[in-house]
C-alpha cells in the first residue's frame, strides 16, 4: 500500500465502516504516522487536528476500532477501513456520527441485543430462554406470530398492527440466529434478485 500524504498538509481522510453491518460510522484524518501504528496495532489511531496529536480512537472511552481491513481509494490518497466496533463510536453515545446511518442501524444493534442475550443467558432472558427450547420453538414462535400479524392485517387499527409486525420481526431475527445467520445474509440474497432483473 502507498499512500499519497503530499496533499492536505499530510493528512488523508479515513473512512471507518462498520465490517459486518456496512454502516458508515465516522471520518477522520491520519497522517503517515498514525497509519503505521493503526497497521501494526489493528486499532485505529487517527491524527486528532484540534489536539494536534495522534489519537486512538477509544482511549479515554475504550470503545475502540479493532481493524479488519485497509483500503486506499483510486488515487491512493484516501482510506477505508473496514472496524469492529467495541461499542458506540460517536462521542455523543449513538453508534455512527452520521444520524441517519445510526437510525437504519438499529436493526443491526437489535441483533447484536439478541446475540448477548443468547451468549450471556440468565433467568430473566426471554430470549435466552426461547433460543434453549430450540429450533421447532423458535420456528413455532416465528409462525405463530405471523399469523397475529395476519389477523391484525385486516381490521383498521394501526398501533396493533404495528406491534404485530415489531413482534414478527424480532423473533424473525432470533431465527436467524439459531440458523447461524443474519440481517446481511438475507440482505445479499435481495441485493443479488435486484441485479438479477436490472
Amino acid at each position: 500500500m502507498k499512500i499519497d500524504f503530499s496533499k492536505n498538509n499530510g493528512l488523508i481522510p479515513v473512512i471507518i465502516q462498520n465490517n459486518e453491518t456496512k454502516q458508515v460510522l465516522m471520518l477522520g484524518y491520519m497522517n503517515e504516522e498514525a497509519l503505521q501504528k493503526t497497521q501494526k496495532e489493528n486499532v485505529v489511531t487517527f491524527f486528532s487536528r484540534s489536539k494536534n496529536r495522534l489519537w486512538t480512537k477509544g482511549e479515554s472511552s475504550a470503545n475502540f476500532l479493532k481493524v479488519i481491513s485497509i483500503k486506499e481509494d483510486c488515487d491512493q490518497d484516501a482510506l477505508l477501513i473496514q472496524v469492529i466496533p467495541d461499542g458506540p463510536t460517536c462521542h455523543n453515545g449513538t453508534t455512527s456520527c452520521f444520524a441517519n446511518e445510526a437510525q437504519i442501524s438499529f436493526l443491526n444493534e437489535l441483533e447484536n441485543i439478541i446475540d448477548d442475550r443468547i451468549s450471556n443467558p440468565n433467568s430473566e432472558s426471554y430470549v435466552a430462554s426461547l433460543f434453549q427450547k430450540g429450533i421447532n420453538k423458535i420456528a413455532q414462535k416465528v409462525g405463530e406470530e405471523a399469523v397475529e400479524l395476519i389477523i391484525e392485517a385486516k381490521d383498521n387499527d394501526q398501533d396493533l398492527f404495528l406491534g404485530e409486525a415489531a413482534d414478527l420481526l424480532f423473533h424473525y431475527l432470533i431465527l436467524l440466529k439459531a440458523k447461524g445467520l443474519c440481517l446481511n445474509d438475507v440482505e445479499k440474497v435481495l441485493e443479488s434478485r435486484v441485479k438479477i432483473r436490472e
